[in-house]
């Protein structure tokens, strides 16, 4: 029995590490997401393998029949995460994770949503705002900016209530975000 305060790796690294074409667009994927390291880029390639790996196995087994009991029920609740992190469409099928890519992961990071909505200039200040507890979801602050996002709390971030970006003045908000507040005090 291992200690369960013990961390785990929960993420694999590429096998080979000097892959030219690879390191490439690890890069252009880093700016894009403004993810701190590779590790964090591999964590999400990480989930995207376990769900197509499970998609694999479940087309295997039911290759000659129906899906029927378990797999059913397996492919359902695979298919109802996804659907409640908008990672796929309502109508998809087990099929349609095969063809997933990274970006899809990123794109429900914390970090890119508060990005998307406008609540930051950049995905780096996203990602400061959050880490420094200005962010909340439901009201309440979240710290961490890799947490994946459901479709129905994406429409719940918004800034902290107790955090000085909250007032529309502050130098660093983003001007959208000021002007529509202002707006709707009006």
């Amino acid at each position: 029995m291992v200690y369960p305060g013990k961390k785990r790796k929960n993420y694999d690294t590429p096998q080979h590490p000097w892959q030219a074409a690879r390191m490439a667009t690890e890069v252009e994927l880093l700016k894009k997401y403004g993810l701190r390291n590779k590790k964090e880029l591999w964590k999400a390639v990480s989930i995207l393998r376990r769900y197509r790996g499970d998609a694999r196995r479940i087309l295997a087994e039911s290759a000659e029949t129906e899906l029927t009991g378990h797999l059913e029920a397996e492919s359902d609740q695979i298919l109802a995460k996804l659907r409640r992190y908008s990672i796929l469409s309502a109508d998809a099928n087990v099929d349609d994770i095969l063809a997933l890519e990274t970006e899809a992961i990123l794109e429900r990071r914390l970090q890119t949503q508060v990005y998307r909505l406008g609540l930051a200039r950049t995905s780096r200040q996203a990602r400061q705002f959050i880490t420094h507890g200005h962010i909340a979801i439901n009201g309440q602050k979240v710290t961490v900016p890799g947490m994946l996002i459901s479709h129905t709390d994406e429409m719940n971030i918004d800034y902290y209530g107790n955090s000085p970006l909250t007032g529309e003045s502050h130098p660093e908000r983003p001007a959208q975000i000021a002007s529509a507040v202002a707006g709707k005090e009006e």
